[in-house]
């Protein structure tokens, strides 16, 4: 007696017009957010040799970049600053005329309609390549704080549309929001990188940035990669601080802490696809042995399956031109 199949879950997927028709998740370009680097000088586009495709930018050249992110739809960007100087202070970060300040300033001419997301952290700006200030070879948290809410007010007064704190330092959001507020940016939201770990995946955003520590590591303020419900914490701490966006950073070996961020949160959720998960795409591409577009894609949306609302990505330009493809 042949056997009674009852259940054929392959019904669903028996054309690409059915898939799409159940399909539950998708990655649309409005949810990526492309990271950009300005370097101090001019006449500047230097190709970052660890990151395949992804360059630093000076100000006069910002545009050739800025251009391809508003052909493909994509509006948002998160902006990371690179000195000519640097000091133990970290006092570039938050100079009024600083290259990030100036660079939001142009951007914001140039493109108003484009969200500036503006990464505050230190560790660009320190001659020491630490996220904090440093002393006896601690980096201090309390210290610190204060020179973080100078940064963001600058970059709020600049024209920056988020603020995004990425140090990791305890108390930092609770602080640079009443330093906004102070300061009569009650209106700019903090999207505050809540769980960032301590991750190998950063090496060439550290190439990209020139912010490698000149010691030690991260470990004491950047998450332990074992921990998950510390994850939580973090989170937690946040949303009551006053963040109204978090970010989970690094995402493809994190999905299971975007899955409980999106559990204990409300808020929108960004995940950070990294630099160096960008490379490893990038560089398995380059000797053909996967398929890019296939392999890129499938990851976005192992993001947004996960929890994520918006996705951080140096895939951003190339991603939102296949979707277009995809639609058309």
């Amino acid at each position: 007696m042949a056997y009674e199949i009852k259940t054929r879950t392959r019904r669903l997927r028996s054309s690409e017009a059915m898939r799409t028709l159940v399909r539950e998740n998708e990655v649309r370009v409005t949810d990526l957010i492309y990271p950009m680097f300005v370097i101090e000088g001019e006449n500047i586009k230097n190709p970052i040799a660890s990151m395949p495709g992804i360059y630093q930018y000076s100000i006069d050249r910002m545009d050739e970049e800025l251009d391809r992110v508003k052909q493909v739809g994509i509006l948002s960007i998160l902006l990371f600053g690179i000195p000519s100087h640097k000091d133990e202070q970290g006092s570039g970060a938050y100079n009024e005329q600083g290259i990030t300040q100036r660079a939001v300033r142009h951007i914001k001419k140039k493109y108003p309609d484009l969200i500036v997301i503006a990464d505050v952290c230190l560790c660009e700006y320190t001659s020491h390549g630490h996220c904090g200030l440093v002393s006896d070879g601690r980096i201090l948290n309390d210290a610190t704080i204060p020179l973080l809410c100078k940064m963001s007010v600058t970059l709020a007064q600049a024209g920056a549309d988020v603020i995004a704190p990425s140090d990791m330092m305890d108390g930092r959001v609770g602080a640079i929001r009443n330093a906004l507020d102070e300061n009569g940016f009650t209106e700019i939201p903090v999207m505050s990188y809540s769980a960032k770990y301590a991750s190998g995946y950063y090496s060439p955003f550290r190439d990209a940035a020139h912010s490698a520590p000149g010691f030690g590591d991260r470990k004491t303020y950047q998450m332990d990669p074992a921990n998950s419900k510390e994850a939580v914490r973090e989170i937690l701490a946040d949303v009551e601080e006053g963040a109204d966006m978090i970010i989970v950073k690094p995402a493809m070996s994190y999905m299971d802490i975007l899955k409980e961020a999106g559990q204990v949160c409300r808020l929108p959720i960004a995940a950070y696809n990294v630099s160096g998960e960008y490379a490893m795409v990038k560089a398995a591409a380059m000797h053909g042995w996967i398929d890019e577009r296939r392999v890129v894609m499938e990851n976005l949306i192992s993001m947004k399956r996960a929890g994520a609302n918006m996705i951080i990505t140096y895939h951003a330009i190339d991603a939102a031109q296949w979707i277009a493809q995809s639609v058309l």
